[in-house]
C-alpha cells in the first residue's frame, strides 16, 4: 500500500513557555524557538513498509514565527530500524511521500545531519519520558500533561500549527529537558518549559 498508515504517540518539548505561541502562530517566547519533536510508532506501514515499534526524533531549531519554516534541524532514526525501514522512515518525513507530514516538511529549510541512535520513547500513567543515545547522552526529557476537573488531558485542537495533525495534542510540562548535541550546534537545558503529547493516527493514501 502506498502513502502511509500510521499510529502511535509524539513526545515534544520545546524553550517556550507552557504554553507554546507556535502552536496558535504567534512568535516565539524567546523570539526564537530550541524544539525537540519525537514520533513513536505504536504500528504502521509506509509504502507498505512495516515501521512498528520504531521512532523519530528531529532536534530543530526554528528561527521566528513557525509558519514562516526555515527550520534547521538533526534527525535521529530509530538505530533498531533496518536500512529499508530507515529510508521509507525518512521518505515519509522529509515530505516525499506529500500528505499532512509533506506539509510539516516544507517548514524545513535545512537538515543538517541524519544519524542512527538509540531512541527510548514512552508514556506510562500520562507521563512521558524521551532519551537519544547511550544514557540519554543526546536528548533527555521528562514531562506530564495538565489535567482538567474531570483528571482528563487538557487537550488543544484545532490549532493553526500542529506536529500532530488531525490529532488532538495534550498540552503538558517538560518538568526537565537536556540536549548535548554541540557537534551541530544544539546544547540547552530547560526545566518548567513547554512539552506537547499526543496519541496520533495519521492515514494517507498518496495522491
Amino acid at each position: 500500500m502506498s502513502g502511509y498508515q500510521l499510529e502511535g504517540s509524539l513526545l515534544e518539548v520545546c524553550s517556550c513557555d507552557v504554553l507554546c505561541p507556535c502552536w496558535i502562530g504567534e512568535d516565539p517566547d524567546q523570539g526564537t524557538c530550541d524544539a525537540v519533536v519525537a514520533y513513536h510508532f505504536d504500528k504502521g506501514t509506509i509504502d507498505g513498509v512495516d515501521v512498528g515499534g520504531l521512532s523519530l526524533v528531529a532536534v530543530a531549531h526554528i528561527p521566528g514565527n513557525i509558519l514562516e519554516g526555515n527550520w534547521r534541524e538533526v534527525v535521529y532514526v530509530d538505530d533498531d530500524a533496518s536500512k529499508e525501514q530507515e529510508e521509507a522512515i525518512l521518505a515519509a518525513f522529509t515530505g516525499k511521500l506529500g500528505g499532512p507530514l509533506a506539509d510539516l516538511a516544507q517548514l524545513v529549510g535545512e537538515v543538517v545531519a541524519v544519524e542512527r541512535a538509540p531512541i527510548k520513547h514512552e508514556i506510562v500513567d500520562g507521563a512521558g519520558t524521551l532519551t537519544v543515545g547511550s544514557n540519554g547522552g543526546k536528548v533527555h526529557a521528562a514531562m506530564h500533561p495538565y489535567t482538567g476537573p474531570d483528571g482528563s488531558s487538557t487537550t488543544l485542537n484545532n490549532s493553526i500549527f500542529s506536529t500532530v495533525p488531525g490529532s488532538p495534542a495534550y498540552v503538558a510540562v517538560a518538568d526537565t529537558q537536556k540536549i548535548d548535541v554541540p557537534e551541530h550546534g544544539y546544547e540547552w537545558a530547560y526545566e518548567k518549559k513547554n512539552a506537547i503529547q499526543s496519541d496520533w493516527k495519521l492515514d494517507y493514501s498518496g495522491d
